[in-house]
């Protein structure tokens, strides 16, 4: 089954894709985590969210050289704010309490509309 998904021509789309969820749950960790913790301090907070982007810069870098092999840098760009939205979207439910208003659904909604139109021949 794995053989077989490696000859196909979409599975650098599907591996950078993967990669840049994996990286965007450890971006949206560092950028938004520490405010859970709210007796950490300033310093605290940065070191922890620093600590948490180089994971996702190992991640991230990959992603999108593999994905430049099929996608354009646009396309590449838009899949990724796509992806950031959906981890954030789960992060901020889930970790941060906050349910989506109806009009950050709307704007969600957008967002995927250009990756549509991105992706569109």
């Amino acid at each position: 089954m794995i053989q077989s998904l490696t000859s196909l021509s979409s599975w650098p789309f599907i591996r950078s894709a993967l990669l840049l969820l994996c990286s965007n749950v450890f971006m949206t960790l560092a950028w938004y985590g520490h405010l859970r913790i709210k007796s950490l301090g300033m310093l605290g907070a940065i070191a922890m969210s620093w600590l948490l982007a180089l994971p996702e810069y190992a991640l991230q870098v990959p992603a999108n050289r593999l994905g430049f092999q099929t996608l354009s840098a646009y396309q590449l760009k838009i899949l990724q704010e796509c992806i950031t939205l959906i981890v954030f979207v789960v992060f901020a439910w889930l970790a941060l309490g906050e349910t989506p208003k109806p009009k950050y659904l709307v704007s969600f909604a957008l967002v995927l509309a250009a990756v549509f139109v991105a992706f569109r021949e």
